[in-house]
């Protein structure tokens, strides 16, 4: 999702939401159309599109330019590239912590560098792309980060009766039954559809799977104690404001003819709030190399294998 912070709290801030979608061009062997969908998968060009929770921050090895994007030579496309025997040269990983969707067709300017416009790597060769977006543009990580904020404060005035019981953050994103986070996961359905159809316009022979983000927190409600401190109703919402995401992601992908991708069934269990050697996303404070509140090299490595079971069925 949003950028990462370096430090502290913020350093929850990121997702880079969200999804991933993958294309992948395929011969019909119906003629001579150039537009035409291969029936099977090819191994590239492969383009991977996408936010930090496709660039991997922090996990090694870093690589790639700008570094400011904070890709991962272990992040999903880069495992997605290696098990499909795509070359180095087939192979382009565009992705970057912080990217929104408006970043798939404008230039996004980093703490180290400037990303060019995502979508300039497509073309009429690609047969593959994945592209994980769409948490920054619903402010995912800054109301992790609030929720995670509000949470430590009920915890340490020893309000345990409240923390128990409350969810102070919800309170800040509902007014009248109208819920604001529910209103952006609408919105970035909208400019997802449009981001779509301009995917398949510049890689007219290329598939589309879009792929959403894994469990970050379990479903029962519940916080990770000091590692991510939530009261529970507010672990439940942000859980569930996750599910809609990925609802709406589906539901793009489908409109379109496009397949999803689903990484949060596998995850469950994996979450940031299970222990450290089952866990796929990291808490707050993390226990392995990996950006707070992202997927460590583990978890990414589930959402490469997700990529491909949905490539091969």
């Amino acid at each position: 999702m949003g950028p990462y912070a370096r430090t502290g709290l913020a350093g929850i801030v990121s997702c880079g939401v969200l999804f991933t979608a993958v294309l992948i061009g395929r011969p019909d062997g119906t003629g001579n159309d150039e537009n035409a969908k291969d029936e099977r998968p090819q191994p590239g060009p492969y383009v991977a599109l996408g936010d930090s929770y496709t660039s991997g921050p922090k996990i090694p090895r870093q690589s790639g330019t700008p570094a400011g994007c904070d890709r991962s030579d272990h992040n999903y496309p880069a495992v997605v590239a290696r098990q499909l025997g795509v070359t180095a040269a087939d192979f382009r990983d565009v992705s970057c912590s912080g990217a929104t969707i408006t970043n798939l067709s404008a230039p996004q300017k980093t703490s180290n560098g400037t990303n060019p416009a995502q979508l300039s790597a497509l073309s009429t060769r690609t047969r593959l792309v994945t592209l994980g977006i769409g948490g920054n543009d619903i402010g995912f990580g800054s109301t992790v980060t609030k929720c995670v904020t509000m949470g430590a404060m009920y915890r340490a005035t020893g309000s345990d009766r409240l923390f128990s019981d409350d969810a102070p953050c919800k309170k800040q994103h509902v007014d009248g039954g109208i819920d604001e986070v529910a209103q952006k996961i609408q919105a970035t359905g909208r400019q997802l559809s449009a981001a779509l159809v301009e995917i398949e316009r510049r890689a007219p022979k290329a598939r589309v799977y879009v792929v959403g983000y894994p469990a970050i927190l379990p479903a029962e409600g519940k916080g990770c104690g000091r590692e991510l401190p939530l009261a529970p109703g507010d672990a439940t919402y942000l859980h569930d404001k996750g599910k809609q995401l990925n609802t709406m992601l589906r539901g793009q992908a489908e409109a379109v003819g496009a397949t999803y991708v689903d990484t949060y069934s596998p995850s469950v269990g994996h979450d940031a709030c299970s222990a450290q050697k089952t866990r796929w996303i990291e808490p707050l404070r993390p226990s392995s190399p990996a950006a707070a509140v992202h997927p460590n090299a583990h978890g990414e490595q589930s959402m490469a294998d997700a990529v491909l079971r949905a490539i091969g069925d």
